[in-house]
């Protein structure tokens, strides 16, 4: 009896100590651009942004669009996976392209993939974003 509360008390502290991260990129912005003339050109094409985490103790899953993971200590990264691989987005694109102050952009055809590693007592979590760049031009 003592030893089975033992284990739900460790359960317990596990379950409230631990660390999760979970986000998805759901693009739900509404744009209106008049395409009757041609205000705009391909900026670049296919930017990338990765991101990962990595936990001791824990578990990576998917549930439709979105990935999370569960874990007990972080090794590895921090909890926005989704904000980190869209920052590393636009550090790709301005070492390629230069700054993007003063310029009308707008990311399009944006994809997202993640991959996870589940193994016994570690689980890694990486979430790559890709996405068209246009400028608008007056």
């Amino acid at each position: 009896m003592r030893l089975k509360a033992v284990l739900v008390l460790a359960a317990a502290a596990v379950l409230a100590a631990g660390c999760m991260t979970n986000g998805m990129f759901v693009s739900m912005n509404q744009t209106n651009v008049m395409l009757s003339k041609p205000n705009y050109k391909i900026a670049a094409a296919n930017v990338k942004g990765e991101a990962s985490t990595a936990y001791l103790f824990g578990l990576s899953y998917g549930m439709g669009p979105s990935a999370g993971t569960l874990g007990l200590i972080r090794i590895e990264g921090d909890g926005g996976v989704y904000e980190k691989a869209l920052e590393k987005l636009w550090e790709n694109y301005k070492e390629k392209h230069g700054s993007i102050e003063g310029k009308k952009l707008a990311l399009t055809n944006v994809r997202y993939d993640s991959d996870m590693l589940n193994l016994l007592l570690y689980t890694k979590l990486t979430v790559s974003m890709r996405a068209d760049v246009i400028e608008f031009e007056e």
